[in-house]
């Protein structure tokens, strides 16, 4: 019986890589949020990957960029912090883009970890040709040579299709210290639900609405309990939560005409949450103005950063 493995790994790369639906695939439900737009996650949600050989945990970081606000610089600290903790970090490079000066960066700053095992992603493999792929699997290699970096495995992927998802999998498991599990059978992600519910209704709000808003929008969940006064077997989960912008002009554009964006925003999300939970939803949803929070420290500890 060969023994058993567990330990962590952190996929990275520039914002939009592909990093979160490669982890939802892998575990194999929705853990971390997705969206088309950059820069969505900013938590480090844990997926728990369950084998009868292995515990794969998996820490999912924001993108690394350059930071412009106080908050980009948190979310770039948070990054580097999870690196050093992690067995293995699996860099993420779209297949469908060249290689450019943002992947670089990251693996300059990946060179300066030391004793991590370091992996190379080709995401997103349905989206290119197959000269395309193999352009860019070279492109992967000789960027780790330049930079210094030696690759313990290159792996094309396409989460979307499926395509060599398992494969990953193996590869990553193979490198692994030996240990017990470290969560309990069945857990998919060690991230609170109120954080995960949080998370899934910023996805909704940022579907759909204008480039600048993204990096502005904020969830709080105030209040998340059963009511009470219903039957077993009825159950309603009472969530409100609000949404914190930073300037009336985006408040605006979140509630949408006549209320018609928030309503669509509460029913998408609703949906999402049921089914994570497995509960009917009442949501209630504010939107609220907090001035140019990602500036100013009182306000990012208010919001959880």
């Amino acid at each position: 019986m060969p023994e058993f493995k567990s330990g962590f790994a952190s996929f990275v790369g520039r914002p939009n890589a592909g990093k979160s639906t490669l982890t939802n695939a892998l575990v194999g439900t929705k853990v971390a949020i997705t969206s088309s737009r950059p820069q969505t996650t900013r938590t480090a949600v844990r997926g728990i990957v369950h084998r009868l050989d292995a515990q794969l945990i998996l820490v999912d970081t924001p993108g690394l960029h350059k930071p412009r606000t106080l908050l980009g610089e948190r979310l770039n600290d948070l990054v580097k912090t999870t690196w050093a903790e992690v067995d293995i970090v699996a860099v993420c490079f779209p297949a469908n883009e060249k290689i450019g000066p943002g992947d670089r960066f990251i693996v300059n700053e990946l060179a300066k970890v030391g004793r991590t095992t370091k992996m190379a992603i080709a995401t997103k493999t349905d989206l290119a040709t197959p000269q395309q792929l193999a352009e860019h699997l070279l492109a992967i290699d000789a960027l780790g040579r330049d930079t210094g970096t030696e690759w313990a495995e290159i792996v094309p992927v396409s989460a979307v299709s499926g395509d060599q998802v398992q494969l990953l999998a193996d590869l990553l498991v193979a490198r692994l210290p030996a240990g017990p599990p470290l969560y309990p059978d069945g857990e998919l992600t060690d991230a609170p639900e109120e954080t995960i519910v949080a998370e899934l209704i910023r996805e909704a709000a940022l579907e759909g609405v204008r480039d600048e808003l993204p990096h502005s929008i904020a969830v709080v969940v105030e209040e998340m309990r059963l009511r009470e006064d219903r039957p077993a077997d009825r159950p309603l989960l009472d969530i409100h939560a609000n949404l914190f912008v930073e300037r009336s002009s985006q408040k605006g554009i979140v509630i949408g005409h006549q209320g018609s964006r928030l309503r669509q925003v509460g029913t998408d999300a609703r949906r999402q949450i049921e089914a994570l939970l497995g509960t009917p939803v009442y949501l209630d949803l504010h939107v609220k103005i907090a001035k140019d929070w990602q500036r100013d420290p009182k306000q990012l500890r208010r919001l959880g950063f």
